[in-house]
């Protein structure tokens, strides 16, 4: 042990002694890899790749400290590593299109063609008395050609001994295209304006731990730039979104994130308390029924685009917190709320990837309207031959009928579920969710929902034990849900009073298995509670109706090929790290 601890001490003062003199000395092999001098000798760039794809804890703190000791070397100097300001006159992407023209060799350097900009050295490379530094901004990049001619002898030094990979620089100078071809700011002058403490991740490996890229996106945003086009992309979505709604004179309004009583869907809510009240609140896991309190008071087309929270599963399609923008209107019913749908997603597709055909995880989506429509229940019967119409109110046949069609076994999960369904609606959309909805990849409109599953949606004009609801599905996924409203107080109030009374049921089933065993952390071990607030404004009178909720992280999913739904949200909820 003594043996294995000497052995240690001495590695470690070894690497501390090969970083102190590359970051001193060495400016000739520069690299973007980690190292205690951005990774500017060779032979430990060659034992990075050979120990690990990332820098370990040891080897980070090493470079801290060296990296500690530079602030503090500049400062005895009389400079600040950590500055006020910079005045940039161009991005790199404005360098890039404003001296497109210039020949290779050929320099701009009169006096009013001087520029400065200012963004992260991702890389760099010395010859001699050259060095090369690419500078990347929010815009692009851009070479940095620095000859030391041309750099006052302390500022060539200050290159050597104190920059590294990662800083933040401030440069001005002229723009010349070197005789390779490359668009270069000629550095007359640079500045540290951010002195960086921790290494990159190498240049080789990249980050590609994909639990660190979503627990530290900002080194993620650095180390992968096309990141950060997901998030462009998104904002451009929600600007169209919100364009789209404005142009058709919607009002853009706020409901509250705490309730009094989670309602506008069936979701386990999150719980919190406000002492000054002494009383339980609920992160709000729809906005529905405020808004419709807006038509109630005189609102005709409103809508929110906000964040809603679900304490509920982890997967690549639900994160607990996600944003959708929900829309009601006055005097329609759900077939205009198709229409916007299509309207809304074609025309954020055309701002972000310029067509109506898009590729998600190599599938080609067409987008181009019309979209199938189609009922939940004809959907059903041509999956599985089983018509559900026919079954009344008998919930034991549709039970046995879907059990057999499916060919489920006596363990399997879907079954339990089947089994414990309350009625033939419930039964209906269970067979619908297993068997119908991953093969939807196409736009489809499913319509039509059976009353049970959809307590706030208008009784069919035509069909008995039906509602007017949809959702559309794309890739197999949910990416909308809509209805024409339920108006009728003492209707939804009967529906609201049944759909307690089934998840308290349902709850009951859940609660225990075969053997009595308590099941933990079950789906269903929430309260569901009816919001008479909700119901006495009905009674006031709301006009007729339509409304849509439409998952927005979804939308930018298919949109920008996102595998996961953490790919398009720049700090999704994560495990704690053990």
């Amino acid at each position: 042990m003594e043996a294995f601890k000497a052995w240690r001490l001495s590695s470690f003062k070894r690497f501390i002694c090969s970083a102190t003199l590359t970051s001193s000395s060495a400016f000739i092999k520069f690299s973007s890899s980690a190292s205690p001098s951005s990774g500017s000798s060779s032979s430990i760039r060659v034992s990075d790749r050979r120990r690990s794809a990332s820098t370990s804890t040891s080897d980070r703190d090493a470079v801290r400290v060296i990296r500690l000791k530079k602030v503090e070397d500049l400062r005895a100097q009389g400079y600040e590593p950590y500055a006020y300001k910079w005045d940039r006159t161009h991005t790199t992407n404005q360098l890039q299109k404003l001296y497109h023209h210039l020949e290779n060799g050929q320099e701009v350097n009169n006096e009013e063609d001087q520029v400065s900009v200012a963004g992260r050295i991702v890389a760099r490379r010395a010859f001699g008395k050259l060095a090369f530094l690419t500078l990347r901004d929010d815009s692009g990049t851009i070479q940095l050609y620095c000859e030391k001619e041309k750099l006052q002898d302390y500022q060539f030094e200050q290159l050597k001994t104190v920059l590294d990979i990662g800083d933040i620089l401030g440069v001005s100078g002229s723009v010349k295209r070197t005789e390779k071809g490359e668009l270069s700011v000629y550095v007359k002058f640079f500045s540290v304006l951010t002195k960086s403490l921790l290494p990159l991740p190498d240049k080789y490996h990249g980050l590609t731990d994909v639990d660190k890229r979503y627990r530290q996106r900002y080194v993620d945003m650095i180390a992968n730039p096309e990141v950060a086009d997901v998030f462009r992309a998104r904002a451009k979505i929600v600007s169209e979104i919100r364009r789209t709604m404005e142009a058709l004179e919607f009002v853009e309004l706020e409901t509250p994130v705490l309730q009094g009583a989670a309602g506008g869907a069936e979701a386990r809510p999150f719980i919190t308390y406000h002492n000054s009240l002494g009383r339980d609140l609920y992160l709000r896991i729809a906005t529905e029924l405020h808004l419709k309190r807006m038509l109630v008071g005189g609102f005709e087309k409103v809508f929110e685009i906000g964040r809603i929270f679900r304490n509920e599963g982890l997967s690549t399609r639900h994160n607990p917190e996600f944003t959708t923008i929900e829309i009601y209107e006055a005097y329609t019913d759900y077939e205009s709320m198709m229409n916007l749908a299509e309207e809304i997603v074609t025309r954020c597709s055309l701002v972000v990837n310029g067509k109506l055909r898009v590729v998600y995880q190599g599938t080609e989506i067409s987008l181009e309207r019309p979209w199938r429509r189609e009922t939940m229940h004809n959907l059903v019967k041509e999956a599985t031959g089983i018509d559900f119409s026919e079954m009344g109110d008998d919930v034991n046949a549709a039970k046995a009928a879907a059990i057999t069609a499916l060919g489920l076994a006596s363990d399997n999960k879907d079954k339990f579920a089947i089994e414990t369904c309350s009625s033939v609606g419930h039964v209906l959309n269970e067979v619908f969710e297993t068997v119908v909805e991953p093969t939807l990849v196409q736009p489809t409109f499913v319509l039509d929902y059976p009353v049970e599953i959809s307590p706030l949606a208008k009784p069919h004009r035509r069909i008995v034990g039906l509602t007017e609801r949809f959702e559309l599905f794309i890739c197999g996924r949910e990416l909308a849900n809509a209805f024409s409203e339920l108006t009728d107080p003492v209707d939804q109030r009967r529906r609201l009073e049944m759909q307690v009374k089934q998840h308290n049921e349902k709850r009951a089933a859940h609660s225990a298995t075969g053997d009595g065993k308590e099941r933990s952390n079950d789906d269903e071990a929430y309260e569901v509670t009816l919001d008479e607030d909700f119901v006495t404004a009905l009674e006031y009178g709301m006009p007729p109706a339509a409304g849509m909720g439409l998952g927005i992280d979804r939308l930018v999913m298919l949109l920008t090929d996102s595998a996961s739904i953490r790919d398009v949200i720049a700090f999704p909820i994560l495990k704690l790290q053990q």
